[in-house]
């Protein structure tokens, strides 16, 4: 849903022409905002059953300045423009839904720095987050139970924990001492948020850490709510990106959820603070440990909403936190 760019920079844009009828043929373009720039102009396609696809790509350029937009794709066949995506929902116990939507996608056009070149992930109830790792230029292996020990993730800079791992995966469990001895090792971990009810694994981080308590004083509704920095050294806010209030901007449905209720106090720093108007401060949106020579991450900020939603704070902020200790 997001193609990130860097000011000035030329990246490939790969569309998908699906034929809803047979012997489509047409030619497809691309419309941009203004000051961005795409090659070429439109691309002919001809497809002659029902069901064909092809893939077509342009190479898309970014202004000079910082800045987001809209890209839409429109297919012209018969003097007729055709720019919706054809979304199914299929399954057996409902009606076939067919959705669509405008085939758009939000162009992000802002400086992220990052580190490392390797990230393993492990998907939880799915989110976009691996995507966004590769627009953030990262090599992503998909991660398994299986693979959470220190020899198969030696080579990783980091592993990504997908939104709710710890209530979804049954895999989990029995690995997550790899993980633990991955971190003490040198390795950064980042598990994003978990729901308190029915965690299949109870461990959530090296040292002790709950997120059991009410969910409604655990989060943070308002995406506007201010955030307070507690560490403004803490290298999550210094490198390589020097994070500031105006990457809180543009936020979108909550600033986070189900924020730890309890933490060591001695190993994890809290990084923010941050409440809904009336509220009392919460300080576990993101907590930092080292264990060994490496970071464990445990965050309920709504990263998996901001990514998806092109904010760019929160790429910098995410590209700060896989990088540490890099």
């Amino acid at each position: 849903e997001v193609s990130l760019f860097t000011p000035g920079a030329r990246r490939t844009v790969a569309v998908e022409v699906l034929a809803a009828r047979a012997g489509a043929a047409g030619q497809l373009e691309l419309a941009l905002p203004p000051g961005w720039r795409v090659a070429p102009v439109a691309q002919p396609f001809q497809l002659a059953a029902v069901g064909a696809r092809t893939t077509l790509r342009f190479e898309v350029t970014a202004p000079a300045q910082a800045g987001a937009g809209r890209m839409t794709a429109a297919a012209v066949v018969g003097g007729q423009r055709y720019s919706q995506q054809r979304i199914e929902i299929n399954y057996p116990h409902i009606p076939l839904q067919l959705l669509q939507p405008p085939a758009r996608a939000r162009l992000l056009c802002t400086e992220v720095a990052k580190r490392g070149q390797r990230v393993g992930y492990l998907a939880g109830a799915g989110d976009d987050t691996a995507a966004a790792l590769e627009q953030l230029g990262y090599a992503v292996t998909m991660l398994s139970g299986a693979d959470l020990t220190p020899e198969k993730l030696a080579g990783l800079d980091a592993v990504v924990i997908g939104v709710r791992a710890f209530n979804e995966r049954r895999d989990l469990s029995a690995s997550v001492n790899g993980l633990w001895k991955y971190v003490e090792n040198g390795g950064t971990v980042i598990a994003q948020y978990n729901r308190p009810n029915g965690l299949r694994t109870e461990a959530l981080g090296p040292y002790s850490l709950s997120i059991q308590g009410s969910a409604p004083q655990l989060r943070v509704t308002d995406e506007t709510a201010p955030v307070t920095v507690l560490a403004p050294e803490h290298p999550a806010l210094t490198t390589p990106n020097r994070i500031g209030k105006a990457d809180f901007d543009g936020w979108v449905q909550e600033r986070g959820a189900y924020f730890p209720s309890t933490w060591d106090k001695e190993h994890y720093q809290p990084i923010f603070a941050m409440s809904d108007p009336g509220e009392a401060p919460l300080q576990s949106s993101l907590l930092v440990a080292r264990h060994g020579k490496g970071y464990y991450v445990y965050t309920g900020l709504a990263f998996f909403r901001q990514l998806p939603a092109g904010v760019p704070g929160a790429y910098r902020l995410f590209a700060n936190l896989v990088s540490l200790g890099k």
